[in-house]
């Protein structure tokens, strides 16, 4: 059947079951709004913001594992979704980013409006397309998907101009193509690892973001759980190991649990799965695990020894290595090795207990309040760490934000694509005043569908964490207390959005559960000390 490029995008959403696309119309994309009033089974999501767009396509990849898809104008419209762009790329989450752009012939002239999105997000993207003619328009957006959701995740530019919208071409339905094999460890490989493991004698497991990624929570566990060995993960790896199991030992890391750092510190065996050691998770000043051999699985081989160097490199899919490992160990772990890190663990507890107190009761309230059945998203701050460190992940895909970009202003518009993702679920995004200053204008997305999300506030008036960075290095601030006149409580209701203030201690159990029990989407607007800090380990 024949029929313009328009339509042709949308038929090939339709056959990768794409049922939401986040985006904001513009001149050169108006084809494919007009386009989508055909196709009433593909819901779009209006947000107040490119940006908002992009970050909400990546939150629903996140949330659901699916390829997340967004649509912008050219010009602003494209280049507000660099952010979003970014930090799927870094994150290593499947989206395809659909832009419009000057007609063919206008293209390099400096019309309005235009500019060369695939230029400039090339270094951000697993590729990019430059759709050069509605004939190849369907096999440029195919293709898109295929490498979106292959190998290694992240996201793919297509970028389309208005005469190639408006073109005619004929146009045949095709069955996605099957993503390819991922690879595979060697026999020899995997018997090497479970030679190193059952010779090991205090071995410990390092959980990335891949874990979560390829589904291999299980396999993990089953490792762990035969052979005895502990595990840490990364910031992006909580989740992939119930926070309450007794082999886990928390989040490592400048920021990490010391538990966590001290058995990176003692480990003569690393099994490093799924993580890039960046320099968050891996100090190389320190001596990274310098005491370990490092078995490295990774399904990218860009990432052997780009960071840390191991002993053996296994390129795989993490799933499938883990299950092959799991079958071989026949030692089991000695409890002598458990026991120093549970004795850190609980030293490591004991010395936390005033630390940043309501941060923490904010925190644990939230668990409480909603158990393990919440999707929790947060910006990039203090707040981060805390979650990371004080919220009980009981679920893969369960904490979202945005680990290697750092992205502010990530917070509300993943929430808001969790949300689309998993409407039975409770989402709450957990952020600092400074990020909310960012993305706050995303209410107006959250108001609109109606979407109950929980948005707690740490109000601590400054930016926290580059204000104690700032303090470590040179003794005085410069800028981080920005001294924002903003009456939360005022915005948020003006968004048609009820509002909680939580000023003292006493309110936290009370005025959490209260807010976390709301059919409604809900603002807690909570006063912390702006001297509290995180502690790095």
């Amino acid at each position: 059947m024949e029929l313009n490029g328009a339509h042709i995008v949308l038929e090939v959403l339709r056959e990768h079951s794409v049922d939401t696309v986040f985006g904001y119309p513009g001149n050169a994309v108006l084809d494919i709004y007009d386009a989508l009033c055909d196709y009433p089974e593909i819901r779009h999501i209006l947000t107040a913001h490119e940006q908002g767009a992009a970050h909400a396509a990546d939150g629903y990849a996140r949330a659901s594992g699916k390829t997340g898809v967004v649509i912008a104008t050219s010009g602003p419209g494209a280049t507000n979704l660099v952010t979003g762009i970014a930090a799927a790329y870094m994150d290593s989450s499947p989206l395809v980013a659909i832009t419009g752009n000057v007609c063919k012939s206008m293209l390099g002239h400096d019309g309005f409006q235009e500019v060369d999105i695939s230029g400039i997000t090339l270094p951000i993207t697993k590729h990019s397309f430059i759709v050069s003619s509605v004939e190849n328009l369907a096999s440029n957006l195919r293709d898109a998907f295929r490498i979106a959701s292959s190998g290694r995740k992240g996201p793919v530019l297509v970028d389309i101009p208005m005469d190639v919208l408006q073109a005619c071409a004929d146009f045949e339905q095709k069955a996605p193509e099957d993503t390819g094999g991922a690879p595979a460890a060697s026999a020899e490989e995997i018997l090497t690892a479970i030679q190193m493991i059952n010779r090991a004698q205090r071995p410990l497991i390092f959980a990335g973001g891949g874990v979560v990624a390829s589904g291999a929570e299980a396999e993990l566990m089953t490792l762990a759980q035969k052979a005895n060995i502990p595990v840490v993960c990364s910031l992006m790896g909580l989740g992939a190991v119930p926070s309450f199991h007794p082999l886990f030992f928390g989040m490592a890391g400048k920021f990490g649990h010391g538990a966590a750092n001290f058995a990176l510190r003692e480990c003569d065996l690393l099994i490093a799965a799924g993580t890039r050691f960046s320099d968050r998770s891996a100090d190389t000043d320190a001596g990274f695990a310098a005491k370990a051999d490092i078995i490295h699985i990774d399904i990218d081989s860009a990432e052997m020894d780009k960071n840390i160097p191991s002993r053996l490199h296994i390129r795989s899919d993490i799933k499938s290595a883990l299950s092959l490992i799991g079958n071989g160990p026949a030692k089991i772990s000695g409890s002598d090795w458990l026991s120093a890190i549970n004795k850190v663990k609980l030293e490591s507890a004991a010395a936390e207990v005033a630390e940043n107190a309501m941060p923490r009761e904010i925190i644990t309230e939230i668990y409480e309040s909603l158990g393990g059945e919440a999707i929790i998203v947060t910006d990039v701050g203090q707040h981060q760490m805390w979650t990371a460190k004080y919220y009980p992940f009981i679920k893969p895909r369960s904490f979202l934000t945005s680990g290697g970009l750092g992205a502010m202003g990530f917070g509300l518009g993943a929430a808001i694509g969790a949300k689309i993702a998993f409407p039975d679920r409770p989402v709450v995004l957990i952020t600092g005043d400074g990020s909310f200053h960012m993305n706050c204008n995303e209410l107006a997305t959250v108001k609109k569908y109606g979407l109950p999300i929980k948005v707690v506030v740490m109000n601590n008036s400054v930016l926290g964490m580059v204000r104690q960075l700032q303090w470590f290095k040179y003794g005085r601030f410069s800028m981080t207390e920005p001294q924002w006149q903003t009456d939360f409580s005022r915005l948020v209701r003006a968004y048609g959005i009820d509002a909680l203030k939580i000023k003292k201690a006493a309110q936290i159990k009370r005025r959490i559960p209260s807010a976390m029990r709301s059919d409604s989407p809900v603002v807690v607007d909570c006063s912390v000390p702006s001297n509290a800090i995180v502690t790095p380990n």
